[in-house]
């Protein structure tokens, strides 16, 4: 009997700490929110977040950019070339006109250069192609910059809060406190989560920005060689 009271009794007590522990555990969590810990990352947060817009503005426009960048007419060369072997060269830029997409442009350089040498049909289409891609690629440096200056400046932010705490420590004379230095410690720190969370996304955003770039040059490839294989027949 006295064991069984006895480790009852320890029971309980385990149970009643563990609750109190949940409670203290979900008042802090309450507590601790994004915005407020945004808010005490002071400066730094704001130039993170002017940072995050335009990484958010540069993708998406240039996720536009490159979904108009694709022919989605299946036959598009094969009117093209119909239009070839007809002598309808107008026609055939202005079809390439009215597509109206940076393949089409590179089709309707090569279109323009009809009667000439096959060779420099292609090298005139990769000259084409090499400024078309060129455009495509706008913006993507930015990007690349963001993914790159933001954990920086997040740390600069961390090191200008540690040298903060550490101030108003050695200001405080006799009356430290652990809080003031484990405050400042905190506050820090959220300006290196918050650039490591914005150069993270802009590195992302970057590498898939940068293989959409690859394949509609690919695409390109393949349309100057077909253009230029039908010449050559």
């Amino acid at each position: 009997m006295f064991l069984q009271s006895t480790l009852a009794q320890t029971l309980g007590e385990n149970m009643a700490d563990s609750q109190v522990a949940l409670q203290l555990a979900e008042e802090t969590s309450d507590k601790m929110n994004l915005f407020d810990m945004a808010l005490k990352g002071g400066w730094i947060m704001i130039v993170l977040l002017l940072l995050s817009i335009l990484c958010f503005y540069i993708f998406f426009n240039r996720l536009s950019v490159y979904r108009k960048a694709t022919i989605k007419d299946p036959h598009f060369m094969d009117r093209v070339k119909d239009y070839m072997k007809n002598g309808e060269i107008k026609s055939a830029q202005i079809f390439c006109q009215s597509t109206a997409s940076p393949l089409s442009r590179i089709v309707e350089k090569g279109v323009g250069l009809a009667g000439h040498d096959p060779k420099d049909v292609q090298l005139g289409m990769e000259n084409a192609a090499n400024v078309e891609i060129a455009k495509l690629e706008k913006g993507l440096k930015g990007l690349s910059t963001i993914a790159s200056a933001a954990p920086m400046i997040g740390f600069l932010g961390t090191v200008i809060g540690m040298v903060r705490a550490f101030w108003e420590m050695s200001n405080a004379g006799n009356n430290i406190d652990v809080s003031l230095l484990s405050g400042g410690i905190y506050e820090a720190m959220i300006t290196t989560v918050g650039g490591l969370i914005v150069g993270i996304i802009a590195l992302f955003a970057y590498n898939y920005l940068v293989s959409r770039v690859d394949g509609i040059a690919n695409e390109m490839e393949s349309f100057i060689q077909d253009f230029t294989v039908n010449l050559e027949k």
